[in-house]
C-alpha cells in the first residue's frame, strides 16, 4: 500500500532498528510508494514511510531491489555528489563512493551479497544514510 512520505526531521534523525521476518510486508509498502513517486524518486528507506526498521528499496534496472538489514562491507573511490530527497527540499552536497559491497537479506529472508557501482551505489548509500539517521 502506498504510504505518505515522512518529512519530520526529528523522526528521520533516529537510527532504525533491525528488521525481522515480521517486517516482510514492508517490501510491498515500499515498492508501492516508490512506484507512486517514480517521477521524482529512485529509492526509499522504511523510515521515510514512518517505520523505523532497517529496510530499503531502490531501482536497479527494471526491478526494484529490497534489502532487509543491509550492511556495508566495503567501499572505494570517493567523490562529491549532489543529491535531493523526497523528505527534504532542495539539493545538497555529500560524499559518496563509486563502488560498494553489501550484505543483506532479501524478500525471502535469504542472505545475499551484492557489489554496486555508479548511480545504483549512490542511491543505495543515500538510503543507508537514512537507516543511520543521517540526513544529507
Amino acid at each position: 500500500m502506498e504510504k505518505k512520505i515522512v518529512k519530520d526531521i526529528l523522526f528521520l534523525s533516529q537510527v532504525s532498528k533491525p528488521a525481522s521476518q515480521e517486517d516482510l510486508y514492508l517490501a510491498r509498502d515500499l515498492q508501492d510508494t516508490l512506484l507512486a513517486n517514480r517521477d521524482t524518486c529512485v529509492g526509499l528507506a522504511a523510515n521515510m514511510i514512518g517505520v523505523q526498521k532497517r529496510v530499503i528499496i531502490f531501482n536497479l534496472g527494471l526491478v526494484p531491489v529490497v534489502m532487509f538489514n543491509p550492511v556495508l562491507l566495503s567501499f572505494e573511490g570517493s567523490y562529491e555528489a549532489e543529491e535531493g530527497c523526497l523528505s527534504l527540499v532542495g539539493v545538497r552536497s555529500t560524499k559518496r563512493y563509486e563502488t560498494i559491497r553489501l550484505a543483506y537479506r532479501d524478500s525471502k529472508w535469504q542472505e545475499q551479497t551484492i557489489t554496486l557501482t555508479g548511480f545504483p551505489a549512490q542511491i543505495c548509500q543515500h538510503e543507508l544514510d537514512h537507516l543511520e539517521g543521517r540526513i544529507i
